[in-house]
């Protein structure tokens, strides 16, 4: 069996992310519960997954302070799983990933689901990167570097 590596102490923010919520069924179940989503019965009809894999990471998730279970609202003996603030703020991260698939992986004419405004039921602008300053940044105006964790 291969074990997976635990990169909760990598200097990486986004190694530390992906060790949380790295894997497609993880996103998948943010963007679901997202879309209102909330008992293990529909979560899986909508993902398709098998039973086992599903348990695993919403168990998962709920461990990492993702997502917090809670008595069902309708008053019957299951609990449905509810969103923290912390999984709320993968909001920005599904978007980013939306919107990457939407320019690279999609024909013109292919049919795709759309991320809108609610107000007024426009697409939603597409995410950039910003300086401090408000500054539009590309790719090329960014690096990594090393900062003390006492900053």
């Amino acid at each position: 069996m291969m074990r997976k590596t635990n990169l909760g102490d990598a200097a990486c923010p986004v190694a530390r992310s992906l060790g949380e919520v790295g894997d497609w069924w993880s996103l998948l179940i943010v963007r679901d519960a997202l879309n209102g989503i909330n008992r293990f019965s529909d979560f899986q009809r909508s993902l398709g997954c098998a039973r086992n894999i599903l348990s695993a990471r919403l168990a998962k998730l709920v461990e990492t302070g993702v997502l917090v279970t809670e008595p069902a609202a309708d008053g019957s003996p299951y609990h449905q799983y509810r969103l923290t603030e912390k999984g709320r703020a993968l909001r920005v991260v599904l978007v980013a990933l939306r919107q990457w698939g939407e320019a690279h992986l999609f024909d013109d004419d292919e049919e795709r689901l759309r991320l809108v405004d609610v107000r007024d039921g426009e697409p939603v602008a597409e995410l950039e990167m910003r300086a401090h300053d408000g500054r539009s940044l590309s790719v090329d105006e960014v690096e990594v570097r090393s900062i003390s964790g006492t900053a």
